[in-house]
């Protein structure tokens, strides 16, 4: 089969979909999608294999989001399971290279508050932090790496 130049444009655009987002906004509200009710691909949580790790963080983070651990829960949910009620997405601010986005939900009745810190990547917005008011998600991976 001969690849004409439409056909390597749209092979090109497929390589360069694999890491990132087009704004910060869904790239959070797709972590949260893999948090559904629904096919094992999106009720499992966010998986750890090198291909989501791409697509989701930056290279800083995405290294350690991939890496074997022994965590004692998920980080982006604060618990072992979970039953999420509607997801609140917010911008809390802009600054420099970095948006601040605010994620709030209900765990299993338990209110979560997460701010991710995203930057945009030559591919499009991953994030680079996740903080709680107690923790961040780079120092959480760092403290149960193997």
């Amino acid at each position: 089969m001969r690849l004409t130049l439409p056909m390597l444009a749209w092979l090109a655009g497929i390589a360069t979909a694999s890491a990132g987002f087009s704004s910060p906004e869904s790239l959070v509200r797709n972590v949260y999608a893999h948090y559904g009710q629904g096919t094992p691909e999106f009720s499992a949580g966010l998986q750890r294999d090198q291909g989501t790790a791409r697509q989701f963080f930056d290279p800083s983070l995405a290294k350690a989001w991939s890496a074997p651990q022994h965590e004692p829960y998920d980080f982006l949910v604060q618990s072992l399971n979970w039953k999420l009620g509607p997801v609140a997405i917010a911008i809390l601010r802009r600054q420099f290279d970095r948006t601040y986005v605010s994620a709030a939900f209900d765990n299993r009745g338990r209110r979560i508050t997460m701010n991710f810190i995203v930057v945009k990547g030559p591919d499009g917005w991953v994030i680079w932090d996740v903080e709680t008011p107690h923790d961040s998600l780079r120092s959480f991976l760092e403290q149960f790496r193997n």
